[in-house]
């Protein structure tokens, strides 16, 4: 089955509100002809609604990098998915490792948030993986079956149809170091049938599988040629407007 791919863009803690303005300005200019790739970008909070009015009627869409799972309430400094919709957010990444190091976000918080955007009509992007240690400790399926199993806990397979997996090796964020082609192909293939297993055949076909860890344009192209990746998620390559869009268009070097 042929999914459309997807290429993220996850802006972290970077760019002031005027910032992302023209980021988003030039990578709106750059991608004007990209019909077969879906394109998103997450800036800071702040920026949602700037941002929103610079993509509209563009094919660059507008995710929010987090959510809280409760709709309202004295929840100091949170933000919900209502407001994140009505910022312009088409979709919400959930589960970052650095959500879950920093902040101690836990499988059973991610599945409430994964909850949340669901029921907001947001298009969640559940992201997993694994540490070094847990790497070396061949402990890589083991800690992705649970990230998915809890993080997915209690929805059925058409609650969940749209959601998008991303598979992000904490050792390969912002390091410089990027997976091995085997080693993508190995975990996305785990990934896919896992899905399979825990849902249905029809539901794995569906939903697309992202990469993400030190993604760049000298690399995009052979990870794209994995099967089963079906776009990638991308930090601090997405910067850059000028280089995420050389990223986004990997299908001109294939």
């Amino acid at each position: 089955m042929k999914r459309t791919p997807m290429i993220a863009g996850n802006w972290k803690m970077f760019k002031t509100g005027p910032e992302a303005v023209q980021t988003a300005l030039r990578l709106v200019a750059g991608c004007r002809d990209v019909t077969d790739v879906d394109i998103m970008i997450a800036p800071a909070f702040v920026a949602l609604s700037l941002v929103a009015q610079i993509v509209k009627n563009t094919p660059v869409r507008l995710g929010a990098q987090n959510l809280y799972f409760e709709k309202q309430g004295a929840f100091t400094g949170e933000i919900s998915a209502d407001m994140l919709k009505a910022a312009g957010a088409a979709y919400v990444i959930i589960g970052h490792s650095e959500r879950r190091q920093h902040f101690f976000e836990t499988d059973e918080a991610v599945c409430k948030k994964i909850r949340a955007a669901v029921t907001a009509n947001l298009t969640p992007i559940l992201c997993v993986g694994e540490t070094e240690a847990q790497r070396d400790q061949e402990k890589t399926f083991l800690t992705l079956d649970k990230q998915v199993s809890d993080g997915l806990q209690g929805f059925g397979p058409d609650e969940i149809k749209d959601l998008i997996l991303a598979y992000e090796p904490v050792w390969a964020i912002g390091t410089g170091k990027s997976a091995s082609v085997a080693q993508v192909k190995e975990v996305h293939q785990y990934l896919r049938s896992l899905l399979e297993k825990r849902f249905s055949p029809d539901l794995a076909q569906t939903i697309r599988i992202l990469y993400g860890g030190s993604v760049k344009p000298e690399n995009i192209a052979d990870l794209m040629r994995i099967e089963d990746v079906d776009g990638a998620l991308v930090g601090g390559a997405s910067l850059d407007a000028d280089t995420f869009t050389k990223i986004i268009k990997f299908d001109t070097i294939l």
